[in-house]
């Protein structure tokens, strides 16, 4: 599996290491008590609805960015700071990737889970 980006007809892969936080307890546990996350990975969770979702980062020594999506369009884009970091928006998707991979996402794109 491999998240996708799509800005102006072209389209790249921003991580082909992909975990999808399905269950209850991996999407409260998230990244949380991991030291480390790989370049090319990403955790997305998929929700069954859109909705305000939040994301804190109490217990991730690293930084990551967070991509908030709806209907696979970026709704917001943010670099969340280790272990002080929060962030908030609406979205039926939200992928967390490490720090520096969303550096060309813009609000508007798209971004999706592909195989």
């Amino acid at each position: 599996m491999h998240l996708r980006h799509e800005r102006d007809g072209d389209v790249a892969t921003l991580a082909t290491d992909v975990d999808v936080a399905s269950s209850l307890f991996s999407q409260a546990r998230g990244l949380m008590f991991r030291r480390s996350i790989p370049d090319d990975y990403a955790l997305v969770f998929d929700f069954a609805d859109a909705d305000s979702r939040d994301v804190h980062m109490v217990f991730v020594p690293f930084d990551i960015d967070a991509l908030w999506l709806e209907d696979r369009e970026v709704q917001r884009v943010e670099r969340l700071s280790a272990w002080t970091g929060r962030g908030k928006a609406r979205c039926d998707t939200l992928a967390e990737l490490p720090a520096g991979a969303a550096d060309d996402v813009a609000v508007g794109d798209r971004v999706w889970l592909a195989d």
